[in-house]
């Protein structure tokens, strides 16, 4: 795949084009996952990533690893 990007945008970056493709990548996975299009499995393959490093950066990213709301969470653990 090929991506054409403004002139000096990777400079400005403080980035090479194989540093960039790895964040591109990793920034795809992590919105993807965030928008519950793919599991944590298949976001860390697309970033490049082991799925313990794939959580590590959501983190980084300020989102959480879980994909459901506090009313389904609360709901899961007053089951038995």
């Amino acid at each position: 795949m090929k991506l054409r990007m403004p002139e000096g945008a990777l400079a400005s970056m403080r980035n090479d084009p194989e540093g960039f493709a790895r964040e591109l990548c990793l920034a795809a996975a992590v919105k993807w996952y965030e928008m519950g299009r793919i599991s944590q499995g298949r976001a860390a393959e697309i970033a490049g990533l082991s799925r313990s490093e794939f959580l590590a950066s959501l983190a980084r990213y300020g989102l959480s690893p879980f994909q459901c709301s506090a009313e389904e969470l609360e709901a899961e653990a007053g089951r038995d």
